[in-house]
């Protein structure tokens, strides 16, 4: 008995969960089924609204064109009552004035006619219509046009270019409709059909505009005769095309009735004749060949407008089909619907037997999960079981979560969102904590490595490629070329009168007009075409695909005008000019050095002839390259045979009047040319690798031979000791193994790394980043830096307090200068470089004055002529004690 009395209360317990789950197991179905039914037939309803406004933009097409027809149409009429009117206009066609007079009569009819036509056309534009702003303008437009003719206070060509204006307003009105006819999701066949009406529209509206040209072109009118035939033959050009694009109909129907238009006598006869007066200029036609030749077109655009007619009914059909299959789709869609409804209760009902199998689901995924296999938890059955399957899913999603961003780190996809969704709990704080400082750390390297890798192929100042990258570039794209069989073309560009904008307004000022020019040259070029710096104010362009060589001389073209254009930088307005070298790539080669060189030799040819100009790389050039080779030839021959021999030019301490180092120089002693000088012979060595190697084999003589002098003649104790400055070109200080040179020369020699330093062009200070690496690491050895020829590059006072730089040598330039300005500049330098600590060295001195205004500016150290012209080796070692002339 007291079992009969547990039992029902336990029933009651697990009954009411049960039912709420099937009353939830019924309407959730049928809800799903309504909303997706809605969802469809909210679809279909959008489809057969888009059907009918594109059936209505046709028709607004087919509305406007016949507007813009009747409006040109109605500059005939004008036209010859302007003919009638005007005795030159008569005499110009050897029309008797009688004649024209008695015909009078009969163009003003027709002028009324075509005015009539043309308010019938713009009424018939529906106030709702896309095109009826369009049509009320052009109403108005042609109210006050018709007002000045019937006056007769007009000009001809006035009149004539403001009814075009009219016909071009509704002409692009109507390509509006066009446009919004094609915007519309239709099917593709109603899309093409649309497609047609633009098509035989724009061939109706070229044809149309023939006429008016062809007559005004045959009475003289001043201005519009000459502008009549011009314009006259730019109409023949666009009828022309516009019967090319006819090609392109997709409606048989269309292509039949073209044809046969096409065909037609009146047509090739008009056409021909059309032809021969705007592409041959025949002379004028006889009135009455005018007169049938007027006929001919009436009947020929009459033809043509019928064809836009068919065009736009065969359009507006299709379109009006696609509109009752969007609603007969819709009413399928709801009854469709309603099936899904009733299937969905039965469904249901089915579905509540398979309750009782939920827990029996439940449990073997549990043993599942527990053996480590995660599988997806279905979440079936009564309240409890669900909360239970709910919580295992959760727990099996957490894992997988973990799981997913553990692979995503390991593959570095660290763009995926999984990395950035938390897991719930204090345990997946922790967990999803640490996978965030992962992807952090790894972010961080990323974008260490890229902007390493930016800095090492950018130039800093302006973000273009530099000039390692720029031949890269330039590398892979001869290498396409050469697969493809195209054209490559790089256009070397040379900016005219830059050192001129750093000299009279400074560096600063320079900077910000390299990288106006810099963002001038990249709005300029193609998308994919490739502007680079290599260095100071030369730039290249590299161009793909080159059709023709006189593209890239357009492009050079361009390039010159924009950059010519006033620059306004550092508060400073100043203008640059450009000279442009163009060299194209020839017979699949993938040299890009040489390419380079090709382009900077038609640049420096440009130069030549008077700059501000576009040179192409030719067959004179060429031989120049090939005697430049044969120099390099050469270069490498001496220096394998002991050809080159250095010249010591003293450096003398201003001060205390003592030589106190050397530079030194290169010379080339070549058989049979004897001297070679060094702007001969240096040039083309910095054009290739060349003058590494003379780099390297200056270095290992200077430093042998300061060895030697230190050797014959041991220094005192205390006694400062000499130094030997040796040039290293910026070529040669971007190579990775310049560090390695200059110790094996200081080993090779024995000598201390202190007596030597490095001198370098202010250039290279500022064109490449990995130049300065090199440099620091020189500095550490205990080799000296010196800036040479101080002035005349890019480098601002200011920039040397955070370059590795201790010697600054002043150009020649500024020490023989007799302006004020220049002498109050050389004062300043001297002073501004005390004050960073550098020591400062005065080129090129050459008279007492100089030297005498350079000590009073406690300059540091000179050379020059005046003091010591570069000399052989035994020369310029017995100088070491000997004291220097002064005059």
């Amino acid at each position: 008995m007291r079992n009969l009395g547990r039992r029902p209360a336990r029933q009651h317990g697990r009954g009411a969960p049960l039912w709420l789950y099937l009353t939830a197991l019924v309407l959730i179905p049928v809800l799903g089924v309504v909303v997706l039914t809605a969802v469809i037939a909210r679809s279909r309803t959008a489809e057969a609204a888009g059907a009918a406004r594109a059936e209505e933009a046709v028709r607004a097409v087919a509305q406007l064109d016949a507007a813009r027809s009747s409006v040109e149409h109605e500059i005939v009429p004008v036209l010859s009552l302007a003919v009638i009117e005007d005795p030159s206009a008569a005499v110009s066609l050897g029309i008797p004035s009688f004649l024209l007079a008695g015909q009078r009569d009969s163009a003003v009819a027709a002028a009324q006619e075509a005015r009539e036509t043309t308010d019938r056309a713009l009424a018939a534009v529906p106030s709702s219509s896309d095109g009826a702003a369009a049509a009320r303008h052009a109403a108005d437009r042609l109210t006050g046009l018709r007002a000045r003719t019937e006056s007769g206070a007009f000009r001809i060509e006035d009149v004539y270019v403001d009814y075009l204006e009219v016909s071009s307003a509704l002409l692009t009105a109507q390509r509006r409709a066009a446009a919004a006819a094609s915007s519309e999701e239709v099917p593709a066949t109603t899309l093409r059909a649309t497609r047609d009406v633009e098509i035989v529209a724009q061939l109706a509206q070229a044809a149309s505009r023939q006429m008016p040209l062809f007559l005004a072109g045959h009475f003289d009118a001043g201005e519009l005769s000459a502008g009549s035939r011009l314009a006259g033959q730019n109409a023949w050009l666009a009828y022309t095309d516009a019967r090319r694009q006819m090609d392109d109909l997709s409606q048989e129907s269309l292509r039949t009735a073209w044809l046969q238009l096409r065909t037609d006598p009146v047509t090739t006869r008009l056409d021909r004749l059309l032809s021969d007066q705007f592409e041959s200029g025949q002379a004028r036609l006889p009135l009455t060949q005018l007169v049938s030749t007027l006929l001919l077109g009436n009947e020929r655009d009459a033809r043509l407008a019928d064809l836009v007619v068919r065009a736009v009914d065969s359009a507006q059909a299709l379109a009006a089909a696609d509109r009752d299959l969007a609603n007969g789709r819709l009413t399928t869609t709801l009854q469709l619907g309603l099936g899904l409804l009733l299937a969905a209760l039965l469904g249901a009902l089915f579905l509540g037997r398979s309750v009782s199998r939920s827990l029996g689901l439940l449990a073997g995924q549990a043993t599942q999960i527990s053996e480590g296999s995660l599988v997806e938890v279905q979440v079936a059955g009564p309240r409890e079981v669900r909360t239970v399957s709910g919580a295992l899913g959760s727990a099996v999603a957490s894992l997988r979560r973990i799981q997913d961003q553990a692979q995503a780190v390991a593959r570095g996809d660290l763009a995926n969102t999984v990395l950035d969704q938390p897991l719930p709990g204090p345990l997946g704080e922790v967990v999803h904590a640490s996978v965030r400082e992962i992807v952090s750390s790894v972010r961080a390297r990323e974008e260490l490595q890229y902007a390493l890798a930016h800095q090492a192929t950018h130039d800093p100042l302006t973000e273009l490629p530099n000039r390692a990258q720029a031949l890269t570039l330039v590398t892979a794209a001869l290498h396409r070329a050469q697969r493809s069989g195209e054209m490559t073309g790089l256009l070397f560009v040379d900016l005219d009168g830059f050192k001129a904008v750093n000299d009279s307004h400074g560096h600063a000022c320079g900077d910000d007009v390299l990288r106006e020019v810099a963002r001038r040259m990249a709005a300029v070029v193609r998308p994919g075409d490739v502007v680079c710096r290599l260095g100071g104010d030369e730039f290249v362009v590299l161009v793909e695909r080159v059709r023709a060589e006189r593209d890239l001389q357009e492009l050079g073209e361009r390039l010159i005008a924009a950059v010519s254009e006033p620059i306004t930088a550092a508060g400073h307005h100043v203008r640059v000019g450009a000279s442009v070298g163009v060299a194209v790539s020839r017979d699949a080669g993938t040299d890009a050095d040489l390419l380079l060189a090709e382009a900077d030799t038609a640049a420096y040819r440009a130069k030549r002839r008077g700059r501000g100009r576009t040179e192409m790389f030719d067959e004179t050039l060429r031989l120049q390259l090939s005697e430049r080779a044969e120099l390099e030839a050469a270069i490498t021959a001496g220096l394998e045979n002991g050809e080159m021999e250095l010249r010591y030019q003293p450096v003398v301490d201003v001060g205390r009047s003592r030589v106190i180092g050397y530079e030194a120089l290169i010379r080339w002693n070549r058989p049979g040319h004897g001297m070679v000088p060094p702007d001969e012979f240096i040039p083309v060595a910095e054009g290739s690798r060349l003058i590494c190697d003379l780099d390297r084999w200056v270095l290992h003589q200077a430093t042998a031979q300061l060895a030697a002098w230190r050797a014959a003649e041991p220094p005192a104790p205390g006694e400062a000791e000499p130094t030997m400055a040796v040039n290293i070109s910026g070529r040669h200080l971007a190579d990775r193994r310049v560090v390695q040179d200059v110790a094996d020369a200081l080993v090779a020699s024995g000598l201390p790394a202190a007596l030597l330093i490095v001198e370098i062009t202010e250039t290279v200070l500022v064109s490449d980043p990995v130049a300065i690496t090199h440099l620091e690491a020189l500095r550490e050895m205990g080799v000296a830096i010196a800036i040479d020829d101080f002035g005349t590059g890019y480098t601002s006072i200011g920039q040397l307090r955070n370059m590795p730089v201790d010697t600054l040598k002043i150009d020649r330039s500024f020490i023989a200068s007799t302006e004020p300005g220049h002498r109050e500049l050389v004062a300043l330098i001297i002073r501004a470089a005390h004050t960073f600590g550098l020591t400062v060295v005065a080129e090129g001195v050459e008279e007492p004055a100089q030297l005498d205004r350079l000590r009073a500016d406690a300059c540091d150290q000179a050379q020059g002529y005046l003091l010591y012209r570069p000399m052989p080796a035994a020369d310029a070692g017995a100088l070491r004690r000997t004291a220097v002339p002064t005059g």
